[in-house]
């Protein structure tokens, strides 16, 4: 986004609190919110007041509905939350990355040879867990991230700081209906896997599955897991095996073991060279 001095783009493919000023730069007023849209603007998320229809809220929606961004009708009292000037009734927040039309990066990952590794998040909600899965996807060979419209995290400065830079590498594909997006990548041959607890097929266990074909790894909300329609749909369940008191790990941690066992998998059979070693920070 050319008029942000945040921005540091370099892709490889073109919270419930209210948002501080600082950190997230967004439009106010009807008329710069269409303005902004018709020049290609992406945006992340659009608020309007409730009960304010007219032929410009109404232009709004039908933009943000053609451009696949989430909208949400709000009391005015949210919308005076996000920022203290005039808004007419409307505040759009300006997305931090662009985002990528899994349509084309699937075709494009067969086209160069490439084994596509995809990670698809299930209402991931905090910014920081975002942050850090997306930092391990992009440490561990992961092609794209693909997120619901609506119900994930917002992608604001703290996730870009949090992702030490990865959200400016890995493709981030945004898609309206994941039960569509799942179907459509087992159409194009990709394996589907739930990294879930509601399984009794262990990551240790070797001969359980294999990641060096066509994967996408699917993960849960903070919340309540993986959904059951998208379990439903998966290839594969597996469980990461815990020996602790805690029933669960944190899953930006959970992200990061079941990659590195795809990794794993793929340079032992060669698909990958490691160049980079652990570094923390």
């Amino acid at each position: 986004m050319e008029s942000r001095n945040s921005r540091n783009v370099n892709s490889r493919y073109g919270s419930p609190r209210a948002p501080k000023e600082d950190k997230i730069e967004m439009i106010f007023g009807l008329r710069p919110i269409i303005e902004a849209m018709l020049a290609g603007k992406t945006l992340e998320k659009i608020f309007l007041q409730k009960s304010a229809r007219n032929p410009m809220t109404d232009e709004i929606l039908d933009l943000a509905k053609k451009a696949e961004v989430p909208v949400a009708t709000v009391p005015v009292e949210k919308l005076n939350k996000l920022t203290r000037k005039n808004h007419q009734g409307a505040v759009a927040l300006l997305s931090a990355i662009s985002y990528s039309p899994l349509s084309e990066i699937v075709p494009s990952l067969f086209e160069q040879g490439k084994t596509p590794l995809l990670l698809v998040l299930d209402r991931i909600t905090d910014v920081r867990n975002f942050g850090s899965i997306a930092r391990n996807a992009e440490c561990l060979g992961v092609d794209a991230i693909i997120i619901p419209s609506r119900g994930g995290a917002q992608i604001n400065a703290d996730a870009m700081k949090t992702s030490a830079g990865a959200l400016n590498l890995v493709p981030v594909c945004r898609e309206p209906n994941l039960k569509d997006t799942i179907d459509y990548l087992k159409d194009s041959g990709i394996q589907i896997v739930a990294c879930t607890e509601k399984t009794e097929h262990q990551l240790t266990d070797d001969s359980n599955l294999d990641f060096v074909g066509p994967t996408a790894i699917i993960m849960g909300s903070e919340e309540d897991g993986i959904s059951p329609e998208y379990l439903k749909r998966a290839d594969a369940r597996v469980r990461i095996p815990l020996v602790g008191q805690i029933g669960s790990l944190n899953v930006s941690v959970a992200t990061g073991i079941i990659l590195y066992e795809v990794l794993r998998q793929r340079l032992r059979e060669g698909g990958y060279s490691s160049q980079n070693t652990y570094e923390p920070r």
